[in-house]
């Protein structure tokens, strides 16, 4: 972790806590306005630095984070975790969203979506057809 510069780019900063696999998906969230510091929309060459707020959108998840720590070097994990703090608020919105989520996806389980029909479909569509013509 380099505590020694003022200021790193946003989408390297991004791209080194981890939010996104490359810098180029960093930049492009940022371009896309994914991402917002202090309130604003920027842009991907905005220099973060220490006690900036972000917000960020990923995948239909939005979290909300305070900059703790400058990095342009990605690092394992665990490191790369010390470079932020997530708000509760967004921690307590990313674990109601979490929890509706699985509601709804238990409640769609039983039910088999449409498609091809399964073998015994087609074993039941037939005799219904060949009922029909006798």
């Amino acid at each position: 972790m380099r505590m020694d510069a003022s200021k790193v780019r946003l989408d390297k900063w991004l791209w080194a806590a981890r939010f996104f696999k490359t810098r180029s998906m960093a930049t492009q969230a940022v371009d896309g306005g994914k991402v917002h510091c202090n309130g604003q929309r920027v842009k991907p060459a905005r220099e973060v630095q220490v006690g900036d707020l972000l917000r960020i959108q990923r995948g239909g998840v939005e979290m909300t984070v305070v900059v703790k720590g400058l990095s342009d070097q990605r690092r394992p994990a665990p490191e790369a975790a010390e470079l932020y703090l997530e708000t509760e608020a967004s921690l307590t919105d990313r674990q109601r969203q979490r929890e509706e989520s699985q509601l709804l996806r238990s409640v769609h389980d039983n039910v088999r979506p449409a498609g091809r029909p399964t073998k015994r479909d087609r074993r039941l569509i037939r005799t219904f057809i060949r009922k029909d013509e006798g």
